[in-house]
């Protein structure tokens, strides 16, 4: 242990030291004396139990103690658990980032498994019990265990070490395909991970053999502790499953690696060091996946892409729930009800959104009752599916369903609303009548939301008598699914209405980042730049197959062409159109996409044979020229064109800091973690200092240790 201790004082001077106390008690019906052990940091629940270098000493001394004690046979039994609501969340990342040295990396890698090993060698079954959130090397500990068990109200469950571009490197990659198999843990390890950090719940962790039993949160210890008297009578004897470890466990190594590649593209090397980890512990050797984790684990914390990733996070987690710049949250207004002008998809999904979240009443409308109805239904749908998913209870549907209402008289609708938000028409005209009619039948504080994305919030304020209570409210498309919400203020926005609106974002559990009125705001101006330049490759006579390539090496969720069609050509048109007006010289507006609008298509692309082809009808449309581009000029350019953009916004004041740019682009548009952001990305390619003659970020901010 003098190397972790070393290791703490040099490099984790702030560590939130874990400490490890252990406490005797007599195990329910004779079973006999028993050590349990308690990890807490010592702080309340919002400072999560980690385990920096300190913290494994600490735990180790407790092992000593209970090793002693199991030899002497004064112990019949060890048990782990946790402080309450947290078990423990896993490596202290915040002095990882902190290492600069491989040999460091290596010892902490190794750490971790000399201390957690030691749960197996010990004289006594040993259990853990995941009284609450568990994540990474707090999953881990776990799995050295001989039993485990879970509580139903575990909030969250994963192995997120990929997502941030390590390996599950305590035990992760070798313990848990040895018992649940390797198809289940690839779900746990790669699946969760790269589906941005998906968590499991208690019953989850039960069903795919993690844990071997589930009890109630309210009596969890009592419960785990009867249980175990059961088993270590022997009047429990816990089964599972033989693991396959034929073809099967092939074949879900090769799954593993098609999912990596359809997620990160090559382009991050995490999940593949994980997957080599899993089929080399095929035949069972733990020694030999210990000491490759080891090595992975010391490599990856030395590269680019968990700083990377540890940025990202850190966005994510810290600058993304305390906004920049917003005002005072005592200046909010109290919501008590919500009204939506609109009835269509994305005005259902915002009433169903709104529904859940706020849980006030919510009320919709349309120039219809046909399509007001419609709207409705479809919340009520999605309340019904909710339901039968079990993610709601009926008390829970039938208070949702009856909160949603449709009515086509405005005032009746709005006269008591506290907030108001448009889903209407992307045109100003329309907006501005809309906003003219709501007006008339409102108090003069309800607040008055757009969802427009790219239209001037100040120009759609300028005709009312109170335009200080209009502020954009931008969602991004699936609504359930994407965390971003940029809040725009317009030139009269008041901080009252300003503030308001941020507590509504956060009761809505999005990340709100507070915008400029400036055309297309953030996301949609990065993106429509970054798609322009790809456009422009092909009407100059680049081929689409090869202009859509020239961005993979970025790992990027989907590629360019493919991005169109999600967001939709009509709408991608349109943005271009409206950016267009403000910036001509940078953003052209594509005479082949408008073509691809006009003629109803909705895509570029056609996938009869499984794999995307242009569409023959689309390329019938096409006229281009005659040069022809590599993918390395294409990604040049749509680069560089990326670069000048977000300077240009950070002049304009857009945004107060790069930071908030890839805090947008990684909410709002799926940014890979592993990039950490565009503008680290940009900053470590060197495009940032080859356009601007400067980084976006100050030096060391998610770049590889020197």
């Amino acid at each position: 242990m003098n190397d972790l201790s070393q290791l703490a004082q040099e490099l984790f001077p702030d560590e939130v030291v874990t400490q490890a106390h252990v406490r005797h008690l007599d195990l329910p019906r004779n079973a006999g004396r028993f050590a349990l052990i308690t990890l807490d940091n010592g702080h309340d629940h919002t400072k999560p139990t980690t385990f920096g270098p300190q913290g494994l000493v600490n735990l180790s001394n407790a092992l000593d103690q209970v090793e002693a004690e199991a030899a002497a046979g004064e112990i019949v039994g060890v048990g782990l658990t946790g402080k309450p609501f947290i078990f423990a969340v896993g490596a202290d990342l915040k002095g990882v980032e902190a290492v600069r040295e491989r040999g460091h990396a290596l010892a902490i890698g190794r750490g971790g498994h000399d201390v957690f090993k030691r749960f197996q060698s010990l004289a006594v079954p040993t259990f853990a019990y995941y009284n609450g959130a568990a994540m990474g090397g707090g999953v881990e500990i776990g799995l050295h265990c001989s039993y485990r068990t879970v509580s139903t109200a575990v909030p969250g469950f994963s192995l997120p070490e990929v997502f941030l571009g390590l390996v599950p490197g305590w035990g992760g990659c070798t313990l848990l395909p040895n018992l649940i198999g390797a198809d289940q843990a690839i779900k746990v390890i790669i699946e969760n991970a790269l589906n941005q950090n998906r968590q499991l719940k208690g019953v989850q962790v039960l069903e795919l053999g993690i844990a071997d039993a589930m009890f109630e949160a309210a009596d969890f210890l009592e419960e785990s502790l009867r249980w175990t008297s059961a088993v270590l009578k022997g009047e429990l004897n816990v089964q599972r499953p033989e693991v396959d470890r034929g073809e099967a466990w092939d074949a879900a190594v090769e799954r593993g690696r098609a999912l990596a590649d359809s997620k990160v593209h090559g382009a991050a090397p995490a999940a593949y060091r994980a997957l080599d980890i899993i089929s080399m512990v095929k035949n069972g050797d733990l020694r030999a996946g210990f000491q490759a984790e080891d090595e992975a684990l010391a490599d990856l914390v030395m590269g680019g892409e968990l700083r990377a990733g540890l940025y990202a996070f850190n966005l994510v987690q810290k600058r993304g729930k305390r906004p920049v710049g917003a005002p005072e949250r005592s200046l909010a207004r109290p919501v008590t009800k919500v009204g939506i002008v609109g009835a269509g998809l994305m005005a259902s999904q915002l009433a169903l959104l709104f529904a859940r979240r706020l849980e006030v009443p919510v009320v919709l409308t349309d120039i219809d009752a046909e399509r007001v109805a419609k709207g409705v239904a479809y919340v009520h749908d999605e309340v019904d599916k909710l339901l039968a998913k079990g993610r709601i209870n009926q008390d829970k549907a039938n208070r949702l369903r009856a909160s949603v209402t449709g009515s086509l008289d405005k005032a009746e609708a709005f006269g008591d609303a506290d907030f108001v938000i448009e889903a209407v028409f992307e045109e100003m005209a329309v907006k501005q009548q809309v906003f003219a009619e709501v007006e008339a039948v409102v108090r003069p504080d309800t607040v008055l939301a757009t969802n427009t994305s790219s239209l001037s919030v100040s120009q759609m304020a300028s005709k009312l008598k109170h335009p200080e209570r209009v502020v954009g409210f931008h969602f991004f498309n699936p609504v359930a699914v994407l965390p971003l919400l940029e809040v725009v203020r317009g030139e009269q926005t008041d901080d009252a209405s300003l503030a308001t609106a941020f507590a509504v974002a956060k009761q809505l559990r999005k990340t709100a980042v507070l915008v400029k009125d400036a055309p297309a705001f953030v996301v949609n101006r990065v993106l429509t730049r970054f798609l322009g330049e790809v456009l422009h490759a092909i009407d100059e006579g680049t081929p689409v197959e090869v202009a859509d390539r020239a961005l993979a090496p970025l790992g990027l969720p989907m590629s360019p062409i493919v991005l169109l069609e999600l967001v939709g050509p009509a709408v991608a048109h349109h943005v271009a159109g409206t950016l267009h007006s403000a910036f001509p010289d940078r953003f052209p507006v594509s005479e082949n996409l408008g073509r691809i609008v006009e003629a109803g298509k909705r895509a570029v692309y056609r996938y009869d044979s499984g794999k995307p082809e242009v569409d023959p009808e689309v390329a019938a449309l096409f006229r281009t020229g005659d040069r022809v581009l590599t993918e390395e000029q294409v990604r040049d350019r749509a680069l560089d064109a990326i670069a000048q953009e977000i300077q240009l916004m950070l002049d304009e004041g857009v945004v107060a800091e790069a930071q908030d740019v890839d805090l947008c682009l990684i909410t709002g548009a799926g940014w890979p973690f592993h990039l950490g952001g565009i503008t680290p990305y940009l900053d470590r390619s060197g495009v940032s200092e080859r356009v601007n003659g400067k980084p976006f970020l100050p030096a060391g901010v998610a770049s590889v240790p020197a």
